[in-house]
Parts: structure tokens; C-alpha cells; sequence
């Protein structure tokens, strides 16, 4: 075991750590508004965003109360990171801002889109993000209940509802992709939801298993799944405060 980052400027809160499949690993850190990617050895290879000052300069927001965010790096506790085929990087400034803002490999800046509401490509947030080998980005829009699909310029594809609370995605590789989806749980209802949803990028449902509550196998407000295969996950609880690992069979 080893430890990286230790006393790091950019660690005050991780809502989410990826890898990547280069190995490296990436930290986004929601209070600090910063995404930050260690390379195998646990060096910092690339930082994006920066901590806020105490008073806004410049302001952060293009238009504030929008959730539009600003066209740069700037985020507003920001929750996920995903990467495309090309190395693209798609961030979810989803909490404090309500967009996705995509860069190419070397962190240089491409668009952003999204905001406030309940239309097609707004936001009530953006929890978490996954991109699928076509290169679509699939949104976790948690507050309206949905995951969002859009290509890989960010134009609105499809949505898929009736998932609950959806705060948690993770999309397998390979031929006959699966994309876990979690229906957590809010922190205030600790019997309300809690199961984890299994289906097809299509939105096609496969099985769900889980409930709400804190012994094995059931979840408190999961925050983050991990999906290396189709039948082994690894599954952290900010309710529990812990990781669970989960075979599948």
C-alpha cells in the first residue's frame, strides 16, 4: 500500500478518484474545485481549475445562478471526470454549477454545455459522468431524475427516467458494454432507495439488487461505482463511509 498527495494544496474534499486506462489516477476534489491527475508513480502529471479566493475574481459564473459556469477550467465543486477513446476529458462541474466541460488530452479547454433546469441538456446537477467507446457522454442528472445521453460534442441524444436518484454511473468495456447506475439514497432518508441498477446503454434494465441500509450489501448514498468487469464491483458509501466490494454472479 502507499499514499499520494499527502499535504497536496488541491486536497480538501474527493467526490470522486478514477483511473484512467493509462493507470493514472485522477482526483476530483469538490471544495477546492480542482481535477487532478497522478501518473502511475503518483506524480501530478496535469491540474485543472483552481482553489477559489475568498471573494470571486473573476466571477464564477458566466451568468451567475444560471449554472452555466465560465468557457475555462474554472469550476464550482465539480464531482467527475471521464475520458474518451482520443483522451479527451469530460469534467461534471455538476453541484455548484450544473454543465460538463469537455478538454482535449492536454487539459487546453474545447466547450462546455449545460445548465440550470429541466430540459433537455439542463441540469438540476451533474453528479457523475461515464464515456462510452462511440464517445457519447452519459450524465447523472440526480435531481431530475434521469441520465442524459449526448454525443461527443455535447449534443443532446436521449434520456433514460424511472432510475430514481441516479448519483453513481460506471459504463464496462468491451463488446456487450453495461452501465451500473446507482439509486442512492439521499443522506436526510437513510430507507428510501439504495438498490443499484444494471441495464445496456440503451436504457434497457438487466436487474437491480441492493437496498438502503448499513449491513453487507446494502448501500448508504453510494457516491461512487467501480466497474472493471461486468461481475466485480467496487462500491463507496458516503452514508457508511466505506467501500463495499461486490461480486456478481
Amino acid at each position: 500500500t502507499r499514499e499520494i498527495g499527502q499535504g497536496l494544496y488541491g486536497f480538501l474534499f474527493a467526490a470522486q478518484v478514477r483511473v484512467d486506462p493509462q493507470d493514472n489516477i485522477w482526483v476530483v476534489d469538490e471544495m477546492s474545485s480542482m481535477v487532478i491527475k497522478f501518473d502511475p508513480q503518483g506524480r501530478i502529471a496535469l491540474m485543472l481549475g483552481r482553489k477559489p479566493e475568498s471573494v470571486d475574481n473573476p466571477p464564477r459564473a458566466a451568468a451567475p445562478g444560471t449554472g452555466a459556469g465560465l468557457p475555462q477550467d474554472v469550476f464550482n465543486r465539480p464531482t467527475d471526470v471521464a475520458w474518451d477513446a482520443q483522451g479527451n476529458i469530460f469534467v461534471a462541474d455538476g453541484l455548484g454549477n450544473a454543465r460538463i466541460a469537455k478538454f482535449n488530452k492536454e487539459g487546453v479547454f474545447v466547450k462546455s454545455w449545460g445548465r440550470k433546469g429541466a430540459g433537455p441538456g439542463q441540469f438540476a446537477n451533474v453528479r457523475s459522468i461515464a464515456v462510452d467507446a462511440q464517445g457519447n457522454v452519459y450524465a447523472a442528472d440526480g435531481g431530475n431524475g434521469r441520465i442524459q445521453i449526448f454525443d461527443n460534442d455535447g449534443t443532446f441524444k436521449k434520456e433514460i427516467t424511472n432510475l430514481g436518484n441516479p448519483q453513481a454511473l460506471c459504463l464496462t468495456t468491451g463488446a456487450s458494454p453495461v452501465l451500473y447506475v446507482s439509486n442512492s439514497n439521499p443522506p436526510n432518508d437513510i430507507d428510501t432507495g439504495g438498490d443499484i441498477i444494471k441495464m445496456r446503454p440503451d436504457g434497457t434494465v438487466l436487474g437491480r439488487f441492493g437496498r438502503a441500509g448499513k449491513l453487507p450489501k446494502e448501500f448508504g448514498t453510494v457516491n461512487a461505482i467501480d466497474c472493471r468487469t461486468e461481475n466485480t464491483l467496487w462500491v463507496g458509501e458516503v452514508g457508511n463511509l466505506r467501500v463495499q466490494k461486490l461480486t456478481l454472479h
